[in-house]
């Protein structure tokens, strides 16, 4: 699964990565986005790729109550087009999470233990999760826009942290995973793949396992990184 990232960038390396063309989103640094949080989501509109603010923990356009949303942080890529929560947005919304990190928790030989890990592409660099969203219409009128990760196999590198992680598009894929008039799940799900590039880890402090924290600290490293 994946449970925790960051994205300590600056919101014009954002816009540029990505070829942004609207912005709905402030400048912001965050170094343990959770699930429930609000955290930038880009999607495809008619006058291009818009950032904009959503709720971590989809919340699929029928659900009663948004409540469903905690138990939906993740979706495993390859039961997406099956699952009713999330075969609707994989044909008409899906997304790109951008981040810097994610953070797994490793377990001791023995399983007692768990330690925090954070885990990078190439030199830290920015790269965007696959992810869907929704708009959930609440009873008083009101509307929640939610998004979820995407989650696949391990690669040979994080195999050895988890037996889970998130999707990491390649710039390649990102476009045809954007693009609106692709709704065939055929054409879509060969892209959810595990990332096959440069990866490195290193363990960082316990204080990550409160989402409350959310500091600089959080990603500096307290022992060397895995190789």
């Amino acid at each position: 699964m994946c449970g925790r990232y960051t994205l300590a960038v600056q919101l014009d390396l954002i816009t540029d990565r990505f070829l942004l063309k609207r912005v709905d989103a402030k400048e912001m640094f965050r170094f343990n986005i959770a699930p429930t949080q609000q955290a930038p989501v880009i999607y495809q509109t008619d006058s291009g790729r818009t950032l904009t603010m959503m709720r971590w923990g989809l919340v699929p356009f029928w659900a009663k109550d948004e409540s469903i949303g905690n138990k939906l942080i993740n979706a495993r890529s390859e039961t997406l087009a099956e699952k009713p929560s999330f075969k609707r947005s994989l044909e008409r919304k899906r997304c790109i999470v951008p981040a810097d990190g994610f953070y797994e928790w490793k377990k001791s030989t023995d399983g007692k233990t768990r330690t925090p890990m954070r885990i990078v592409v190439g030199q830290g660099d920015l790269f965007g999760f696959a992810g869907l969203w929704d708009r959930w219409k609440s009873p008083d009128g009101g509307s929640v826009e939610s998004y979820t990760i995407i989650t696949t196999e391990p690669n040979k590198f994080v195999s050895s942290i988890h037996n889970r992680m998130p999707v990491i598009l390649s710039r390649d894929t990102e476009a045809q995973w954007l693009d609106p008039e692709i709704t065939d799940p055929e054409l879509l799900t060969p892209l959810l793949v595990p990332y096959n590039g440069e990866m490195k880890a290193y363990e960082v402090s316990t204080s990550v396992n409160s989402p409350s924290n959310d500091s600089p600290s959080l990603i500096e490293p307290i022992a060397p990184e895995l190789l």
